[in-house]
């Protein structure tokens, strides 16, 4: 598991939590992103949660799936001025939070500025510095 992970695991009390992580192109993640959530474009990042839903109860343990386009990750790393690792590791933190219940897309303002607020905190914990508020 990737030290990202385990350390905002960590953070957030989750340390037996289990998540996993696919890494994919932007034609990989594009068609999970069709044929999953009906939009028919590569993203970032896309997180798939195993705690929602009529079974969400049956392993708590297992918080679901972060999937990253890798090819995406790169190009907003220059864009953003963070070094590729570090910006991989910013989706895999706003991945997780997702699966944790925080929602940027939330019709609350309130909801976006927590989860912001919270990958803003993982990262510089993680990575020792501190980052802007973007997604």
């Amino acid at each position: 598991m990737r030290s990202a992970l385990r350390k905002a695991l960590h953070r957030l009390g989750r340390d037996d939590a289990e998540v996993s992580l696919l890494f994919l192109d932007d034609e990989g993640i594009r068609e999970i992103n069709r044929t999953y959530l009906n939009r028919d474009y590569p993203t970032n990042v896309i997180s798939f949660s195993m705690t929602e839903g009529p079974f969400g109860d049956l392993n708590p343990r297992v918080l679901g799936d972060i999937v990253i386009s890798v090819e995406r990750s790169r190009a907003e790393a220059l864009e953003s001025g963070l070094a590729p690792e570090d910006y991989q590791d910013y989706l895999i933190i706003h991945g997780l939070l997702h699966l944790l219940g925080y929602d940027h897309e939330s019709p609350r303002e309130e909801d976006g500025e927590r989860m912001r607020e919270m990958e803003r905190e993982l990262f510089c914990l993680i990575k020792g510095y501190r980052i802007g508020g973007g997604d």
